[in-house]
């Protein structure tokens, strides 16, 4: 059972960050799975029952779900192999990450983040997100003000389509969703004392519950943009 993040966690984080090469990781490769690995293993288990009540077909796998702590340096400057913080990625079985909607979560050194949101721009799905908005903009505007994003100091984010046109007929509250590349929430007010205690995964799980309708909403897209594309592939 989850019981927070004990201060060790944090602590090899910062070792990591230090001495961070392959020799010292793999000297302390017991220190990882007992202080790091084995505790984000135990908030993943303990988050999924939520999860699954809000969408049966999430990854219920752990090792599918964490990050890998060794990054991949093929394509960027900065060729320090080990990450001084880790992420979850709650999203459906099967999918690959780059097409997926799902949960995350990430702690480290000094990054404590979660919200709800897509990994990559998945086009299929803000397209048929943005008819939605066109064709029925009272019910995407309900189903967003039922979930009192400020109240919970949750916050859409993301990098907009600058040039996309927006109908006349999408209200201005719903213009930076309609224009939105991807989509992104997330906690801004993120409880750092409750990280070492079992209230980190009851404020996360309030959270992605309070986000559930969004989900709902988005994977309903998503999956119907997987079968438009089934579809085309059987004519």
């Amino acid at each position: 059972m989850f019981s927070g993040f004990p201060p060790e966690t944090e602590q090899y984080f910062l070792d990591l960050r230090f001495h961070n090469h392959i020799t010292w990781f793999h000297e302390t490769h017991e220190r990882y799975l007992r202080d790091v690995q084995q505790h984000f293993y135990e908030f993943i288990e303990d988050m999924l029952p939520a999860l699954t009540e809000i969408d049966p077909q999430m990854e219920q796998r752990p090792y599918k779900v964490l990050a890998r702590i060794r990054r991949d340096t093929r394509f960027t400057k900065d060729k320090t192999p080990y990450r001084d913080h880790l992420w979850i990625w709650f999203h459906r079985a099967g999918e690959s990450r780059e097409d997926s909607l799902g949960y995350w979560f990430e702690y480290g050194v000094s990054s404590l983040s979660w919200g709800l949101g897509s990994w990559g721009e998945c086009k299929p799905m803000m397209e048929l997100f943005r008819r939605e908005i066109e064709a029925h903009p009272a019910r995407v505007s309900g189903i967003i003000s039922s979930c009192n994003l400020p109240q919970r100091h949750l916050v859409a984010f993301g990098d907009t389509w600058k040039r996309l046109e927006v109908p006349p007929g999408v209200p201005d509250h719903l213009r930076c969703w309609y224009t939105a590349k991807r989509i992104g929430i997330e906690q801004t007010r993120p409880d750092w004392e409750a990280v070492t205690s079992r209230r980190i995964l009851q404020l996360v799980r309030e959270d992605y519950q309070t986000l559930s309708p969004i989900y709902k909403l988005l994977i309903g897209m998503s999956d119907e943009a997987q079968s438009d594309k089934q579809e085309r592939k059987r004519t």
